[in-house]
């Protein structure tokens, strides 16, 4: 299905999401050709702006409302708003009726679910006796569970920038005293994987797909790979369904050498490698612009890759023409 009029994105924090960039266009090219697809960073130097049709020097977000983004994209004909950044989620979530009622549409989750995915202590707290759904236990203390090796963290965002790992518990302690508001887990060794789903605005199901972490980088996989883990994907989406999350979401979990499946966060946003995901057939940008011109999802079929597939991000070049 494409449609003809213009359908135009916003894509915000654009500074270095060129291969989120890359997945939009493809989605949109697919679905509305010829709408564009304008980039907002509060950096008037990004890297980001040379790889969209339009940029915005966004505001700070302290210093942004609704109704600013609303007027903007009233303007410049934007349908969609893809948020990027986990600390700006809270901000689209919250403004998002808003939006949708002005025929803006938000990549994200409601609100509710968006607050508990940014707090790692709450999303514990949520799943403490959730059949299904094992969440790492977490605490503010170290005292809350016997082990003997700790992760510390950040409690509040989602990622994994600051983590500490393995750690005995003085080292943990000491850890702690480097963070702002620290939580405490227990080191469990085994396997990492990313589980990218989309759900639709039913809060249906459309497709999974999970990927091993093999190389991470800055809490991101530098190199990925989709995996054959369906235990791993139901336990996912059945967390998805008890917070009521919508849209593109990537959860992080933990298989254990026993096979027990440790659920470690939802990130409720694109994230870095899930571009290796649309390639095997999660077309979740495509789907989210079918349901923001009001197409059900429901008789959608994921066809997803017959093989696996490794995806390996790497800095590169872009040269261009300068038009005088």
């Amino acid at each position: 299905m494409a449609i003809r009029k213009p359908f135009n994105a916003l894509i915000t924090s654009v500074s270095g999401k060129v291969p989120l960039v890359r997945e939009v266009r493809k989605a949109l090219e697919k679905f509305a050709p010829g709408s564009r697809i304008i980039g907002a960073d509060r950096n008037p130097d990004c890297l980001g702006r040379y790889f969209v049709d339009m940029f915005w020097e966004m505001p700070p977000l302290e210093d942004l409302h609704a109704e600013d983004v609303k007027n903007y994209c009233g303007e410049h004909q934007i349908a969609a708003i893809i948020p990027t950044r986990d600390g700006e989620l809270e901000f689209f979530a919250r403004s998002k009726p808003l939006l949708e009622a002005n025929a803006i549409f938000v990549m994200t989750s409601p609100l509710d679910g968006v607050r508990i995915c940014l707090d790692k202590l709450l999303f514990y707290e949520t799943f403490r006796d959730h059949p299904k759904v094992n969440a790492i236990p977490t605490a503010t203390e170290p005292g809350h569970c016997n082990c003997a090796r700790w992760v510390v963290k950040e409690r509040f965002g989602a990622g994994s920038r600051g983590i500490h790992l393995n750690l005995a518990a003085d080292e943990a302690q000491a850890a702690a005293g480097q963070l702002g508001h620290p939580v405490y887990q227990p080191y469990i060794d085994g396997r990492e994987f990313s589980i990218d789903l989309y759900i639709d605005k039913a809060g249906e199901p459309v497709g999974s797909i999970a990927r091993s972490r093999d190389r991470i980088v800055d809490g991101e996989s530098q190199v990925t790979t989709t995996v054959a883990m369906p235990r791993v994907e139901e336990v996912c989406t059945a967390a998805a369904g008890a917070l009521g999350l919508t849209s593109h979401l990537v959860f992080q979990a933990i298989v254990d050498p026993a096979e027990n499946i440790h659920v470690v966060e939802c990130n409720c946003r694109f994230g870095g490698g899930s571009s290796l995901s649309v390639a095997a057939g999660l077309d979740s940008f495509y789907w989210f612009f079918r349901e923001s011109a009001g197409v059900d999802l429901a008789q959608i079929t994921f066809n997803r890759s017959s093989h696996q597939l490794r995806q390996v991000r790497y800095p590169e070049d872009r040269i261009f023409n300068i038009r005088s």
